[in-house]
């Protein structure tokens, strides 16, 4: 179902935080264009696009590519008409000068931002999430031993193989990804929240109670 009014949206969440989830039904109840950097990335460098060409020789000297590129990559998707009714933006910005920058980009459009999602959720309750993943990755199967157990510990209910825990999934490698995760987000969400249009939604809740907070937040 597409939304009458147009959103454009940016989503905030630490890894764990259920806003994948949220993601794709955001996209697909509301049929806006979700754009990701990592994949725009990916299909810039495929096509060959002046900012993917940029992009790739950066990286194949094995350094990050700037803020400059990434604004560069979001320019060039605005400039494709992709996002004429609306966007969910995941994983960008990740800081102010990157906010400003979109911002910029959006204004030279005649376009700006509607809301931005915060996914509130306590660092525990992530660690908990994460660290019990494990999976089956020939289908894709996720599996928790806690919230969706498989019938045999360790083993793939359909199988009958072995499961696989990631080894960054471990309590202290989730730690740390949250440390950065806080430190990169606690001014973006400051940002946002003196704009007035930074939202947040209680992330510890089950997956469709969160979405009908969003359904709330977004007016249908």
């Amino acid at each position: 179902m597409q939304s009458s009014k147009k959103h454009n949206l940016i989503l905030i969440g630490a890894p764990g935080s259920g806003k994948g989830t949220q993601c794709e039904f955001i996209k697909n109840e509301y049929g806006l264009a979700h754009l990701s950097t990592g994949d725009m990335l990916r299909e810039a460098i495929k096509n060959g696009t002046k900012i993917g060409l940029e992009a790739k020789s950066i990286m194949d000297s094995g350094k990050f590519v700037g803020d400059d590129i990434v604004l560069g990559l979001v320019k060039e998707k605005f400039d494709s008409g992709v996002c004429v009714n609306g966007f969910v933006l995941d994983g960008f910005p990740r800081t102010i000068l990157q906010a400003e920058g979109l911002a910029k980009i959006l204004s030279e459009i005649g376009d700006s931002l509607t809301h931005v999602i915060y996914f509130d959720i306590d660092d525990s309750e992530i660690i908990e999430r994460i660290s019990g993943r494990c999976t089956h990755p020939p289908s894709g199967r996720i599996y928790h031993v806690k919230f969706n157990p498989p019938k045999q510990p360790g083993i793939d209910d359909a199988t009958g193989e072995p499961l696989v825990w990631r080894e960054d999934d471990n309590a202290e490698a989730v730690k740390v990804r949250l440390d950065i995760f806080h430190k990169q987000t606690a001014p973006l969400v400051k940002f946002y929240e003196e704009l007035g249009i930074l939202r947040k939604v209680d992330a510890k809740l089950p997956p469709k109670e969160v979405t009908e907070q969003i359904k709330k937040i977004l007016g249908n």
